[in-house]
This record gives C-alpha cells, structure tokens and sequence, in this order.
C-alpha cells in the first residue's frame, strides 16, 4: 500500500539517521548540536516536522481511499474504525513532538528576551547620544540611561530564575500555555512606572540644589501623575480579575480551554482558535499608543511622573472594560438541539437500530485551539451506559468527523434497546446537555 510504503521508508529512514538514538546506533547521550533525530533536545524540531509530514501523508491518503488492508475494506464501518485509530496513533506523536518542541523553545527563550532587553537599552543610549548634539549631555540623560540599566539588570536575573518558563515572559504565560493580553498590558504598565520613578530617584540622587530636589520631590505628587496611577491601577486589576472570571467559567464549564503548545506573539491578538477578536486588539493598540505618549511626555519633562491627560486616560478605561465584557462575553457550553439516524443515500427511512451511525447536531463541540487531530481524537459520546470514541474521517485538507456542529457516531450493540440518553464529551472535557433517543431492536 501507498501509505504503508511511504510510512515504511519514513520508518528506515529514521533507522538509519538513529531517530531513537544518535546516527549509528550511539547512545542518547552522544548526540550533538546538528542532531536531526528528533529524539533530544537537539533535534525536536526535526523531530516534530518528520511527525507533521508523517500525519498529513496518512490522512491525505486515507482521505483518497487508499492504503486500507484487504481485511477491512469490505466493511464501510471497520475500515472508517481502522482509519481513525490510524491516525489517532499518528497524531498522538504529531502531539508528543509539539509539545516537546515547545519546552525546548521555551527554554531557548529566556535569551532571546534577554538580548531583546539590552538592544532596547543600546537603542535608548543611541537615541540620547544623537538627541544631544548640539544640547548637550544632561543629568536627566544619564539618569534615564542608569534607570534603564536597572530594570534591565532586575529583568535579566528575573530571565535566568525562570528561564524553563520562557525567562522575562513566565508572569505574563497564562495557565493554557498562550501570552495572556491583560496580563501583557499590565506589566508594561508596571515596567514603564517603574522605570520613571527610578529616573526620578537618579535625578534626586544627583541634584544638588535644594530648590531642584524640591521640585523633583513634588513631581511624584499625585496631582502630577493621577491618570498615569489610574490607569496603572485598572490594567493590573483587570489583569487579576480576568484570571479569576476565566478560571471560574471553566470550572463552571461555561468556556472551553484547551492548552496550547507554546505562547506565540499572535495570541496578544488572537483567540484560542488563532483567529484576531476585536476585544484583544482594541485593548492592545490602545494601550500601547498610551505608552508612547506616556513616553515621550517622560521624555519631554522628566522632572515628574508623565502627567497622562485624562482624556487619554478614559480612552483606555474605555477600552479595558471592553476587554473584560468581551472575556465575559466568549465562550459558551456546547449544547446538542437534535439527534438523528444517519441515513446513506438508498437507505430505507427507518427508526434508530443498534449498529446504525447517528448524527447529532448541535453546536461547539469543538473547542478554540482544539482542531488538531488529537485533540479531536478524545471527543467521546455516550449513548445510555457506552462510551463511543468519535471516529476521524479524513477529506482532502482536514476532517468531515467531527465537527464543531456535527458528529456522527454507530450505536454499539451494547447499547439496550429502548430510551436512551446521548451525551458529548468534548476535547476540553466539558459535557453537554443529555438528549434522549429511542433505540430499537
């Protein structure tokens, strides 16, 4: 068969490249840097694309009709069951791969985040140097240098006590393994009021005058900085509020989450499933030109907290509530509205029988982030006191079964004739409503 074939001489060729071990038969331990295998920390990214390629020759084949032995393909309902344990089994290592994959590039991260804060700190001192010709060198330029060094310095050794966790990323790495938006926000903020106050301190640390540490001192009054302390104080209660309405609406079974392999940049914009949600946006731009203008505002009169106007401030309020209607707002318990027989074309009409495929129909069977073959593979029915293992059936590019609307599954001969009730187990283990059936003998 084509795919056993193919699936053959992936198999020799990781024979021969030492897929479980290093090229040659070496110990585990001998593998090096250019390693491919995919077995070690040097080669999971080979390792994943070999299980990627893998799963999507098996599927693309099997969505063709081919590569199904002789002893299920008279069967419709044997080799549709052969198909799906097929590629359940390859998209468990396709999982297995990612997942390793992305503890591996979690634990390279810490230095790419480290050497994206000393390039941000080299940009600032380039920044000042061209911005003082002519001016000339101030007190106010090398305390906004040295402030910069020190939320540096404090990010780098926070980086390396948490570099398994993505290093200066681990606060704002929400529990489902994506980049949190509120909590993002939040710590700019934070990290922007930080490093004002310390240029603030470095600029009293050098004054001389006691008329100019009188005026530094009532920079930090709060009639100075009251919509920059606003702000700062709604973005980080809105960091812990959503934490706590997302934890509770999942245990409550009222939104559907499903880890993710590793954080991406796109998930500050993005939903679970990837797709860009106006909520997350919205409060991402806005708080982020609020930032420059605090900056530049910092920039401009660095003898006071950024006196943030309070047109702009209500203009991000306005947007953090947004947020948080939108995070109340998502998500949803999937629901079943109807079950019926599945019935092929020539097919009698007739009431539901052991042995015969239902199909039922309803709505968010599939959770956010959940569309990937083995995250389908866990979807469960249970009809009466059986639990059946929704089968995968491949097309060209994807899935006809299961769908976020619709799943078709046989009705086990163990289930006892008479009424029964159905019920969908999803990827993310939250249940449905119960639908009662009547089967027949």
């Amino acid at each position: 068969m084509a795919v056993q074939e193919a699936r053959g001489g992936a198999d020799a060729s990781a024979g021969r490249t030492g897929y479980g071990g290093a090229p040659g038969g070496a110990p585990r331990g001998t593998h090096g840097g250019g390693c491919t295998c995919g077995d070690c920390p040097h080669g999971v990214r080979e390792g994943h694309r070999r299980a990627v390629a893998e799963f999507l020759l098996l599927r693309e084949e099997f969505a063709a009709g081919q590569g199904l032995p002789a002893a299920v393909a008279h069967s419709a309902q044997a080799s549709r069951q052969w198909v799906s344990e097929e590629l359940t089994q390859s998209a468990g290592l396709v999982a297995e791969r990612g997942r390793a994959e992305g503890e591996a590039w979690l634990a390279r991260l810490w230095r790419r985040a480290v050497a994206t804060v000393w390039a941000l700190v080299l940009l600032l001192l380039l920044v000042q140097a061209l911005t003082a010709i002519g001016a000339g060198w101030t007190a106010a330029r090398t305390a906004g240098l040295l402030a910069a060094l020190l939320v540096a310095g404090a990010l780098t050794a926070a980086s390396w006590f948490h570099r398994a966790r993505g290093g200066v990323l681990a606060p704002v790495i929400g529990e489902d393994n994506r980049l949190s938006t509120s909590r993002t926000v939040a710590a700019v903020w934070v990290l922007f009021v930080v490093y004002a106050v310390l240029v603030l301190v470095g600029r009293l640390a050098a004054a001389s005058d006691h008329t100019q540490r009188d005026t530094l001192i009532s920079g930090l009054e709060l009639a100075r900085g009251a919509g920059v302390v606003t702000v700062l104080a709604v973005v980080c209660a809105i960091a812990v509020l959503v934490r706590r309405v997302v934890g509770l609406r999942v245990l409550g079974q009222r939104l559907q989450k499903v880890r993710a392999d590793r954080p991406r940049a796109a998930d500050l914009l993005t939903d679970d499933s990837g797709r860009g949600t106006f909520a997350d946006i919205q409060y991402a731009v806005i708080s982020a030109v609020a930032v420059v203008f605090a900056a530049v505002r910092l920039a401009r009169r660095p003898d006071q907290l950024p006196d943030l106007p309070w047109g702009l401030a209500v203009v991000v309020l306005i947007s953090a509530a947004t947020y948080v209607a939108g995070k109340y707002a998502e998500g949803g318990r999937p629901v079943i509205l109807s079950v019926v027989r599945s019935r092929e074309a020539g097919d009698l009409d007739a009431p539901i029988r052991t042995g015969d495929d239902i199909e039922i129909r309803g709505a968010g069977f599939v959770p956010p982030g959940a569309q990937g073959a083995d995250r389908l593979s866990r979807m469960v029915v249970r009809i009466g006191a059986v639990h059946v293992h929704v089968p995968l059936v491949p097309v060209a590019g994807g899935f006809r079964n299961p769908t976020d609307a619709v799943l078709t599954v046989p009705v086990p001969a163990d289930v006892e004739p008479g009424r029964v009730e159905v019920q969908v187990v999803t990827a993310a283990g939250v249940e449905t409503n119960r639908y009662a059936i009547d089967v027949t003998d």
